[in-house]
């Protein structure tokens, strides 16, 4: 078998609370573990999802790998190389590789800028685009690709529905030809009508492009419609993991049996 696109090793991030002179001084200190000690691998051109209630470490684990945030201990390896061990300049490339769709699409679109200038800015940074007309038709491509239409190029985020918002979030993902997307509850701040077209959406462009998904959720029926294999997040630690047909069938953890019970 060909290694893991991504390869996640004991990764952990501590938070300090109280942390301010004072209380240091003091040693009233403590500390909070929001990941704690996980591993886990993506292959290439999978689906892996990340469940767990709120607060249990999942969206910070997302930020961990593209680095929006440090570590406090572990490793992240993309395609075996250690993303830690890279300088700013050198992740900007991996960025290219490693895309991240937000949960709320309004906050995560600037809404100062046209959809034009929103889609064609990684463009610029990545060097993928030569001149206006260029990246023009690249643009409308993204949108195409994603639903929409060349009508929507020049108007504002705060035109547009949350599912034709977070539709233009991963057209803003896609725009690097990523290997691999991160979905942060990318649709849990939609209406569930709009969820299903999203899902689909997402299952229809990785059947185009073939590129894998690590899908953060907290929501059992989304990981279950959309994952190849799923990975139990409880407290800042993965507690039960394997292929999405035998964590449903038979949960092992009580943490998972618990998480199935509540579904309606």
């Amino acid at each position: 078998m060909s290694a893991p696109l991504l390869e996640v090793e004991n990764l952990k991030k501590y938070f300090t609370l109280n942390g301010d002179l004072i209380n240091r001084i003091a040693g009233n200190t403590q500390t909070l573990k929001a990941v704690d000690g996980i591993s886990f691998h993506v292959n290439a051109g999978e689906t892996l999802g990340l469940v767990g209630e709120s607060g249990c470490g999942k969206s910070t684990t997302g930020r961990l790998i593209t680095r929006l945030i440090e570590p406090t201990e572990g490793n992240i390896r993309l395609k075996g190389e250690n993303l830690l061990a890279f300088d700013n300049t050198r992740m900007q490339s991996v960025r290219k590789e490693v895309q991240l769709v937000f949960q709320e699409p309004y906050s995560s679109l600037n809404p100062r800028k046209t959809i034009m200038q929103i889609l064609g800015r990684p463009l610029e940074i990545h060097g993928l685009v030569t001149d206006w007309r260029a990246k023009r038709e690249r643009v409308l491509e993204l949108l195409n690709l994603v639903g929409l239409g060349h009508e929507h190029v020049d108007r504002y985020p705060h035109e547009f529905s949350g599912g034709q918002r977070q539709r233009i979030a991963i057209a803003r993902a896609l725009s690097v030809e990523p290997e691999l997307v991160i979905g942060d509850e990318p649709v849990s701040a939609l209406d569930v009508s709009v969820q299903a077209q999203i899902l689909n959406l997402f299952r229809e462009l990785q059947e185009k492009f073939s590129f894998a998904y690590l899908f953060i959720a907290h929501d059992l029926s989304v990981v279950r419609h959309i994952s190849d294999r799923v990975a139990v997040m409880y407290v800042g630690k993965i507690v039960e993991s394997g292929p999405v047909e035998d964590i449903f069938a038979r949960p092992k953890h009580p943490y998972t049996q618990a998480l199935m019970a509540a579904v309606p």
